[in-house]
């Protein structure tokens, strides 16, 4: 069977990642991107097929819905009439860039899978609201995640397989998100450690390589599996990474919270999560609490769950056959 995937950009695009891993030899896959995202297209091409639709907001520069109509229909004009004939499901990874592909889907008579975000625990994001009024399904990763959509169905938190033996590797790995957090890097580097790397996103690293040219900076790396897999301690915002490190790699983490992503979860988001997954939850960008945070949470283990992603394949089979 054809199914699509769509993969949004960063824990969007990791969902698809963590599908794709448990379809493949299941099923034929086709992923949805942004137009421009390199960095989901190459983490999902090795998977299948890939086509492009506009994006219509970003996390960093939420526009009025108003403003994004045009894209919205270019993007549902592309669906309907690019999308492969033998489209039996399209599953929404969220982002906005689902919208359209999934009521395309539906008008085709296709059946569409409505993923809700693993740490959107109290705040619900708007694109998983708005397709639970018209999918088929709607699958969440937490019991407490059903107030928001009481007739969806929980499979467990879904989060990407280990794809490297994990390791202790001596360093701290830091990432923020594709956007990044200039405030809590200027605050990391005055930080007496001797190994760290720190994915930047879409903040320069040449300012910190200066600055510190034993750590290693880098902007994006679609393997980027590669360094959960040896990292001591993961340092990440609010999203799917946190998830990763802790359920698929077994490492402790702590979560950063950054304000000005107006169109991620909240802070109580931030805080539920943190301690589904045994971490630390840091909310003050300050030097010396950063550091309070990585020795707290050193040598902690995570909690184990079921295997969402897997349960989810489980759960479209039967709806398929």
């Amino acid at each position: 069977m054809r199914v699509v995937l769509t993969a949004g950009g960063g824990g969007h695009t990791g969902y698809a990642v963590a599908l794709a891993q448990r379809l493949t030899g299941r099923a034929e896959l086709t992923f949805i991107v942004s137009e421009g995202d390199l960095w989901s297209f190459q983490r999902v091409s090795r998977f299948g097929n890939v086509m492009e639709l506009p994006r219509l907001r970003s996390p960093d520069n939420p526009k009025p819905a108003i403003l994004t109509i045009h894209k919205f229909m270019n993007s549902l004009i592309k669906s309907y009439f690019k999308l492969p004939q033998d489209t039996v499901a399209l599953i929404s990874t969220g982002s906005n860039i689902a919208i359209a592909p999934a009521l395309a889907t539906r008008v085709r008579g296709g059946y569409v899978v409505n993923l809700e975000c693993v740490d959107r625990i109290v705040t619900p994001t708007k694109t998983a609201k708005i397709l639970y009024k018209f999918s088929n399904i709607t699958v969440l990763h937490w019991e407490e995640q059903l107030r928001h959509y009481p007739k969806a169905v929980v499979v467990g938190p879904i989060y990407e397989k280990p794809v490297y033996e994990p390791y202790n590797g001596g360093y701290v790995l830091v990432t923020a998100g594709t956007y990044g957090f200039k405030e809590f890097f200027d605050e990391l580097i005055k930080l007496d450690l001797s190994k760290v790397v720190v994915q930047t996103g879409m903040v320069d690293p040449e300012p910190y390589r200066r600055l510190r040219p034993n750590w290693v900076f880098f902007r994006f790396d679609p393997d980027f599996s590669k360094w959960i897999a040896g990292a001591d301690v993961v340092v990440s915002h609010l999203g799917l990474t946190l998830v990763n490190a802790a359920l698929g790699y077994g490492k402790p983490v702590i979560t950063i919270h950054n304000p000005r992503w107006r169109l991620a979860g909240s802070r109580e988001d931030a805080k539920i999560l943190t301690e589904k997954l045994n971490g630390v939850f840091l909310e003050e960008v300050e030097a010396s609490k950063i550091l309070r945070a990585i020795k707290e949470v050193e040598g902690r283990k995570p909690p184990k769950y079921v295997d969402g992603a897997e349960e989810l394949v489980k759960l479209l089979s039967e709806y398929l056959t």
